[in-house]
């Protein structure tokens, strides 16, 4: 039987090569996305595959979470891989946040990553097996002057505590759970404007940035091994090794 991926934020950018790459390994794959256009639109471009099924949803809400799960049981018998993608970043001085701000990225930020990892814990912990897969931000793991963004960095840095707190949990389960710390990755979230562009470059020692292909890589690692957990594995150039 074919193993069976979520993946939440899957109509766009990192979430959407994801779900590319495990489909063509022939994976079942249940994406999320906040609307049903923008995941139609998703699976247009994968060519609509049978084994893609679209579960629209604010994954802020439970009930959103217990949906992806019931539909992939439903679907396909089981769920393997959880990746936790959803995700927005609002970076800016501290004394500019809002209450809306906070809000939004406590919602979509952690919010959309409890409640789905919560329904992957009972189910694959009944299972005996799985995977987790958070997507964080490397500047949690090492905060930069060039870019101030305190409720980014406060949260996905407790993300990346929980991923090893969860690990921990779930290791007499044999559910594995680990992060991917991204770094400046060449999406639609990022302007392509040149003088972004150059900017962007400046945020890792390489001088460049990474593409998606980068953290895909990354999580079908985590996902294919047998003896990591508890892991945040940095994809940004050598930003999160330190000051420099």
């Amino acid at each position: 039987m074919n193993k069976t991926v979520i993946v939440t934020g899957a109509s766009s950018g990192i979430g959407f090569a994801v779900a590319e790459a495990y489909l063509k390994r022939g994976y079942n794959v249940v994406g999320n996305a906040r609307t049903i256009e923008r995941l139609k639109a998703a699976a247009d471009k994968l060519g609509n595959p049978a084994n893609f099924v679209l579960v629209p949803g604010d994954i802020s809400k439970p009930e959103t979470a217990k949906a992806l799960f019931e539909r992939a049981v439903a679907a396909f018998g089981k769920v393997d891989i959880l990746i936790n993608n959803a995700g927005i970043f609002i970076a800016k001085p501290v004394t500019d946040y809002t209450e809306q701000d906070l809000d939004e990225l406590l919602n979509t930020n952690l919010k959309g990553v409890f409640y789905p990892s919560q329904q992957a814990a009972a189910h694959m912990g009944a299972n005996k097996s799985g995977h987790i897969v958070n997507i964080t931000a490397s500047i949690a793991m090492q905060p930069t002057a060039k870019v101030p963004a305190l409720l980014p960095i406060l949260i996905k840095g407790g993300l990346n505590n929980a991923t090893r707190g969860l690990a921990i949990e779930l290791a007499a389960s044999n559910v594995k759970v680990n992060a991917v710390a991204p770094g400046i990755i060449a999406t639609p979230m990022h302007s392509e404007d040149e003088a972004t562009q150059a900017f962007f470059r400046t945020l890792a020692p390489t001088g460049t940035f990474g593409v998606t292909d980068d953290v895909v890589n990354a999580v079908l690692y985590l996902t294919e091994s047998s003896f990591t957990t508890g892991t945040i594995l940095p994809v940004d150039g050598g930003g999160s090794a330190g000051t420099w």
